[in-house]
């Protein structure tokens, strides 16, 4: 029996809002630790700035909100596609901590190399120490996660995938 669509996009939601909440929550403790004295709502502003720019991100309260919902769009289309290719490469569901740290890799790459570049925001410079605490982040709280979400609703069921050999968690 393959999952049902409905119950396939309520478990990515779900997934989404699980992942991008322990996303942004590592963030707002990213900023409040690294820059005690900033607001991490600022976290918000950032993300609403990549459209809007960093003056009109700044300066209207709303943007808290665009910032939010922007976050939680990127957040979904990485959780979907995820969870759409998961069950097609079979390596996937081999090692789930591995998986989980090579797709916290792939959405650093993916969002540093390719989308940030092309907003608002731009080119920013490379700082090694900045990309590990960004990559650490993406990998704890959305690859890793998504790894463990995805392995089990394909495999925690009785589904017509089968299942893949026993492996030590």
């Amino acid at each position: 029996m393959q999952p049902k669509p409905s119950n396939f996009f309520i478990t990515i939601f779900l997934v989404d809002l699980f992942v991008g909440l322990f996303d942004l929550s590592s963030a707002f403790i990213q900023v409040k630790i690294m820059f005690p004295e900033r607001n991490p709502l600022a976290v918000l502003n950032y993300i609403a700035s990549a459209v809007f720019g960093k003056e009109k991100a700044n300066a209207n309260d709303y943007m808290l909100f665009l910032g939010a919902l922007f976050h939680f769009i990127i957040a979904y289309c990485f959780t979907i596609a995820f969870f759409l290719v998961y069950p097609h490469i079979r390596l996937l569901s081999k090692d789930r901590l591995l998986t989980g740290i090579f797709y916290g890799l792939v959405i650093w790459a993916v969002m540093n190399l390719l989308v940030v570049p092309q907003t608002k925001i731009g080119h920013r410079p490379f700082v090694l120490k900045n990309a590990v605490i960004a990559a650490g982040i993406l990998i704890v709280a959305i690859g890793i996660p998504l790894s463990y979400f995805a392995y089990s609703f394909y495999y925690g069921r009785k589904t017509s995938l089968q299942h893949p050999p026993a492996m030590a968690d």
